[in-house]
């Protein structure tokens, strides 16, 4: 590749040194190509595309701040990205979600409240993560960005981050509602039983394509996504149509119609029966991040994306806009087809009702709400094709059993197995439970931990401004939004903790499980790394340091090497 750092800054090292050639200086001879024809010619040639550096193999925590390269090429252009992000964001939430929000904070407005609020949210998140993700343009994302700026205590971070990905890096939520509206179009109620087995088959389908048939996993995925996109506008634009028009329908078992929508006039009627109970509103809050949750996607698997830095600003941006304005309008089309008591009453079957209203009870009922269960399979693919290559380097980094092998490696089929395997048993552990709502507690499991990983990113930003002035930015987060999304986090996961009017002590135990959860995945990892960095080095007279070494097919991995102390020491 030609050109220097100022022509063509998403392909260049982004560490600028204090050396006589100044940010000018010549990096050719130890960057890494970063298009698919290159990475394609370097490994006909035998290169270890794998490698950070040309003159070894580098794996060293500076080496974050140089693009890499996986073993599997760059497969993903920029459609691809777009698409792996707002297929990951346009999930199950959109479908599933609005009516629980409602039935808890009482009031429309409040709840189209909530949604833009998530999304100026979701904006001051993805600035940390475009600032991160061009500063250090590696896969593996949070784990990547923790590691980089929390050096101390020693293998902390990556430990925490590892226990994290393992215990709660399922996918279970999007399975389930896959399951429900597969039952509900074929007329049947969704049991409990038969929405497990229909999950468990999706997930076994998604793991088998992304691990055996790559290229094809990816087609399908991105066409799913297109897909999905074309639903909710599609959704948007039915609703127009039953106000324009003025008709909907509404048939109850008889095949009677029955009541009909009210969206309110007034703007005290729109807040009616508001409940601004912090407690109550973070709870629902959750629930919308959720549902944008995904718009780092991309920052997973930055080592299979062409032109990296460039493309992640530009999807990740436009991937944000699209969420936002399609979850609005939706949100919008509910209230305006769908009575309010009915959506408060509908659990995670609102989009259904919404068909079965606009369109009657057989296209409406079937054809439709299969269409959202394979929204959700498209994002049970996007969400697998990410977290396995988490997966994956989290294992190359040495903190998975066996992790240094299989797990790390590409074999036999050319895409990371091993990672797909991590992911693949606990999520179906998590659909397995056999608990009422389980939808609801998984979202709000999910959600809970993640808040101390986006604290610790954002201060850690913050501190990297400081300390690392010799950093290439090429994407700089409003300092404002910074310091909001930390507020914003300790609120959140202080709130659960908030009691409410009139809750009792096992109440508020029982609603504040899923937080208590989250809290004992962190203690967790936290005593693990204790047992594994600290304890036992301690026991054993050694210390652990890290060996770099390359698999059979490529791959670098970092090997944690066991080092007799001196007696001195």
């Amino acid at each position: 590749m030609s050109g220097t750092a100022a022509e063509d800054p998403g392909t260049q090292p982004l560490l600028r040194p204090f050396s006589p050639g100044g940010p000018g200086a010549d990096y050719s001879s130890i960057r890494k190509s970063t298009d698919s024809d290159a990475s394609v010619e370097s490994r006909a040639e035998g290169a270890d595309v794998g490698r950070s550096v040309e003159d070894g193999v580098g794996r060293s925590v500076e080496d974050d701040v140089l693009p890499e390269t996986a073993v599997l090429g760059r497969n993903l252009g920029w459609s691809s990205a777009y698409i792996l992000i707002i297929s990951r964001v346009i999930g199950s939430g959109i479908f599933a979600t609005p009516g629980t929000i409602v039935s808890s904070v009482g009031s429309i407005g409040l709840s189209l409240l909530l949604w833009i609020a998530g999304a100026l949210v979701s904006w001051c998140g993805l600035a940390v993560a475009l600032e991160y993700g061009t500063m250090l343009p590696r896969s593996g994302g949070t784990k990547v960005y923790l590691e980089f700026t929390y050096r101390w205590p020693r293998f902390l971070a990556s430990t925490l981050v590892a226990v994290h990905a393992v215990v709660l890096g399922f996918t279970a939520s999007n399975c389930i509602v896959f399951g429900e509206y597969i039952l509900f179009a074929s007329s049947k109620e969704p049991d409990p039983a038969a929405v497990r087995l229909l999950a468990v088959a999706l997930m076994t389908s998604v793991t088998v394509m992304h691990g055996c048939f790559l290229r094809t996993g990816i087609f399908v995925q991105n066409m799913l996504g297109w897909v999905k996109i074309g639903l909710v506008a599609f959704m948007v634009a039915a609703s127009a149509a039953v106000v324009v028009l003025g008709y909907s329908r509404d048939f109850d078992d008889h095949g009677t119609a029955s009541r009909q929508a009210e969206f309110p006039t007034t703007w005290d009627g729109l807040w009616e029966g508001s409940v601004w109970n912090w407690g109550i509103v973070s709870t629902a809050l959750f629930k919308v991040f959720y549902s944008y949750a995904g718009l780092e996607n991309v920052n997973n698997v930055m080592n299979e994306v062409r032109d990296p830095v460039r493309t992640l600003r530009s999807a990740a941006t436009t991937a944000l806009i699209t969420a936002c304005s399609l979850y609005f309008l939706v949100n919008v089309a509910y209230f305006l087809v769908v009575p309010l008591d009915d959506i408060k009453e509908s659990g995670e079957l609102i989009a259904a009702l919404f068909f079965e209203r606009v369109f009657g009870p057989t296209f409406g009922r079937i054809f439709l709400p299969l269409a959202v269960a394979v929204s959700a399979a498209g994002n049970v693919m996007v969400v697998t094709f990410a977290l396995s290559r988490l997966n994956q380097e989290i294992a190359r980094q040495g903190f998975l059993p066996f992790g240094s092998g299989f797990l790390s490696s590409s074999l036999p089929f050319g895409a990371p197995l091993g990672g797909l395997l991590v992911h693949y048993v606990p999520s179906v552990v998590v659909i397995c439970i056999p608990a009422k709502n389980i939808y609801s507690f998984i979202l709000d499991v999910e959600g809970y931990p993640g808040q101390f990983f986006s604290l610790a990113t954002s201060l850690g930003l913050i501190w990297l401004r400081t300390k690392r002035p010799d950093l290439q930015r090429p994407y700089t987060a409003f300092l404002p939004a910074v310091w909001f999304r930390i507020l914003l986090s300790l609120a959140l996961i202080t709130a659960p903790f908030v009691p409410r009017a009139g809750e009792e002590g096992s109440a508020h135990l029982f609603r504040v499980s899923y937080a208590l959860v989250g809290i004992s995945v962190i203690l967790f990892g936290v005593l693990y790394w204790l047992f594994l960095a600290v304890l036992l080095p301690s026991w054993g007279q050694y210390r652990l340091e890290e060996a770099a070494d390359v698999l059979s097919d490529g791959t670098t991995v970092t090997r944690l090497v066991r080092v007799p102390r001196e007696d001195n020491t």
